[in-house]
């Protein structure tokens, strides 16, 4: 009894087998599900799992989170992420919203004039360390000429004063919504989101800061986040090339499948065109009245049996008729007749062999006797 499957397929089948000896805990992974059947149908038994076997040892270790860690950063999927340096960085506040003004409020000359008054006092109180003052005094500001980004923009100073990085965010996107230039929002928002551990958009908005309008200190604070902005950035860029080469070898494998389908339905049309053929050939009068001839079918089946036979029927001219048909019919291609005679040597290497496409077998020369004239 031969094997049904290839000696090539048996190889990776012994290194499973020698893995489940060494290991037998495997056995109960969900996907080895129909081995277990399997041997237990003969009425073997699977040992039980170990405590150990739940927990594979090449599991990697437990991932560390940074502390606000930006969102969309991925930070969390580097090992690496562990060396960023989270100096400063504070728990979120998350006190309601502040008052915002009314942008469609158009305030009086007399308005504008008293937020002048009201920002000269909250400069003084900002001055003076007296950091709630001075958002009181801002916010008043606000109210009465609520278009001034500057209003917004030196308020979010005073919340990052009292460590409220959300609120002093909350400002300067107001302040960058009616002035995209104003370097002081973008300077303080980016300390904000430092604060947060918001490297990246810290960033961002320190570089933008000092390219409005160079400070120091927005460029120290710059210095301070650009190698944790760095390390995310380079997250991405690894991210996007692993994303990219899955893309190509997803893309490389339906085409593989695609051409191998393709080249399976050529074959099967091919296929069926030669049965076709055949099927139309024995339909054929002179076919079908040659094999009435229980001779001439009897000769048939020898000669498919062995094509070497036909030398026995070379003076046969009713067998002989039917071959050259044969011959004539498919042009001795070699390919043989589709469904049966492939299997029993094919007619088509018969006729290869005996009309003419091929090189013809000669007839060895008759036997000698050796004793002739010797009495």
């Amino acid at each position: 009894m031969s094997i049904p499957i290839s000696k090539e397929s048996l190889a990776p089948l012994q290194v499973f087998v020698k893995l489940c000896q060494k290991n037998p805990s495997i056995l109960h992974l969900p996907d080895l599900k129909f081995v277990r059947e399997f041997i237990e149908s003969f009425g073997g038994k699977i040992p039980n799992a170990s405590p150990s076997s739940n927990t594979s040892t090449n599991e990697p270790k437990q991932r560390k989170t940074s502390v606000n860690a930006e969102p969309g950063s991925d930070a969390d999927d580097d090992d690496d992420q562990c060396a960023f340096d989270m100096t400063g960085v504070i728990e979120p506040d998350n006190d309601p919203p502040q008052q915002m003004g009314d942008l469609e409020f158009i305030p009086t000359d007399e308005d504008i004039s008293k937020a002048h008054s009201k920002r000269s006092e909250a400069l003084s109180a900002f001055a003076e360390q007296d950091y709630e003052k001075a958002i009181k005094l801002y916010t008043e500001a606000i109210m009465l000429n609520p278009s001034a980004a500057l209003l917004y923009a030196k308020r979010s100073q005073a919340y990052l004063s009292l460590k409220k990085p959300n609120a002093c965010i909350r400002d300067c996107d107001r302040a960058i919504e009616l002035n995209p230039d104003s370097a002081a929002a973008h300077k303080f928002r980016g300390r904000a989101h430092q604060l947060l551990g918001n490297w990246e958009k810290a960033a961002t908005d320190l570089r933008l800061a000092c390219q409005f309008d160079f400070d120091e200190q927005a460029d120290e604070w710059l210095r301070e986040v650009t190698p944790n902005a760095k390390k995310i950035e380079e997250q991405k860029r690894k991210k996007e090339r692993q994303e990219h080469a899955e893309k190509e070898k997803r893309e490389k494998m339906m085409k593989a499948r695609e051409e191998a389908a393709k080249t399976c339905e050529n074959t099967n049309d091919a296929s069926q065109a030669d049965g076709a053929n055949f099927y139309q050939y024995l339909s054929d009068p002179e076919v079908q009245a040659a094999f009435q001839d229980p001779e001439v079918s009897a000769a048939f089946v020898d000669i498919t049996s062995n094509p070497a036979n036909i030398l026995k029927y070379q003076k046969n001219p009713k067998v002989m008729n039917l071959i050259n048909k044969v011959a004539s019919k498919f042009g001795g291609s070699g390919a043989g007749f589709p469904g049966m005679m492939g299997g029993m040597g094919g007619m088509g290497g018969m006729a290869d062999a005996f009309f003419g496409t091929g090189e013809q077998s000669k007839p060895s020369a008759p036997p000698t006797d050796d004793d002739f004239g010797l009495d």
